[in-house]
């Protein structure tokens, strides 16, 4: 069984840790990424600008019904949740989740309702508790449930309330995401 996305959830903190993550994946990591990292509703393209200097992975930020392509990095747009529907994403201004639009909530538990078992969520550090929801969705569709561990983390709120909620399947320290990423999906090419 192969996984169709690997969702990403991060907000105080994110930039390092998601620099982190992608500086190491490697050329041809076919599994598409979605991340929502929380900013501020008039934010630009800087975030897309930083994070793909450290990836030769293309990144970019969603437009609504954009289709779900492999070896792809999807940025959630400043003020809109992302959602994953059969094959492409979706956008929505709906009211904010956990105090946040886009939510990680709102991605989490859209993918986990379309792919069920194919989806990786990751919840890396923050100020909040978004996400907390959205993974116990993915680990109730029987989907791998990753967690930064709370001390490698700038902001250990998040980290740590995904933990105390859901049966965690990795609880990893920031470096070792990447690698257990490849290592879980490398062997669609095998």
């Amino acid at each position: 069984m192969s996984f169709k996305i690997i969702v990403i959830g991060t907000s105080l903190g994110g930039l390092s840790a998601l620099k982190n993550i992608l500086v190491n994946l490697p050329l041809d990591f076919l599994t598409p990424i979605a991340i929502v990292q929380h900013r501020h509703k008039d934010s630009d393209r800087t975030l897309q600008a930083l994070l793909q200097e450290h990836t030769s992975l293309p990144i970019r930020e969603v437009e609504d019904k954009q289709e779900i392509l492999p070896g792809q990095i999807y940025l959630a747009p400043p003020d809109y949740h992302l959602l994953v529907e059969p094959g492409y994403f979706a956008l929505s201004t709906d009211e904010p989740v956990s105090f946040a639009r886009p939510s990680i909530d709102v991605l989490f538990e859209s993918a986990a309702d379309i792919y069920r078992e194919q989806v990786i969520g990751v919840i890396l550090t923050g100020a909040n508790q978004d996400g907390t929801q959205g993974l116990k969705k993915v680990q109730a569709h029987k989907g791998i449930t990753i967690v930064q561990e709370p001390a490698t983390a700038e902001s250990s709120i998040m980290p740590k309330a995904a933990i105390a909620a859901v049966a965690v399947d990795w609880i990893v320290s920031l470096s070792e995401i990447a690698p257990l990423l490849v290592n879980l999906c490398d062997y669609i090419r095998k």
